[in-house]
């Protein structure tokens, strides 16, 4: 990664931060629960950049444009709708599940041919 890389990347964190300072405290408060459930949760794509947590953003964004309360956005339940962002996408405990299948049928496989 270049230095120019890094540079417009936390220019353009910088200018999502802002974005999110923005709206209500409230939805405020929320975004900042749904970014940690994401990064705890880790979905691959949210590494490749910002789309998914703007994405939010722009959601809230027109939520409180339209003076309705955050919960009627996301639902009561935050983490069935961060759920239901990511449900289609790859997560690192997707990736570490398949890496333990493939050590295991490894081992197995070379089990089965000492005995043979």
């Amino acid at each position: 990664m270049r230095i120019q890389d890094i540079i417009e990347g936390k220019k353009e964190w910088r200018a999502h931060m802002a974005r999110v300072k923005g709206l209500p405290k409230d939805y405020q408060i929320v975004y900042k629960e749904i970014q940690k459930y994401l990064y705890k949760v880790g979905p691959v794509e949210l590494t490749d950049g910002i789309d998914l947590l703007s994405g939010i953003i722009d959601l809230f964004e027109e939520g409180a444009a339209l003076e309705k309360g955050v919960l009627e956005v996301t639902g009561t339940d935050v983490a069935a709708f961060c759920d239901d962002l990511i449900k289609d996408s790859k997560t690192y405990a997707d990736i570490y599940q398949e890496s333990v299948n493939q050590e295991v049928n490894k081992a197995m496989k070379k089990a089965t041919d000492k005995t043979k």
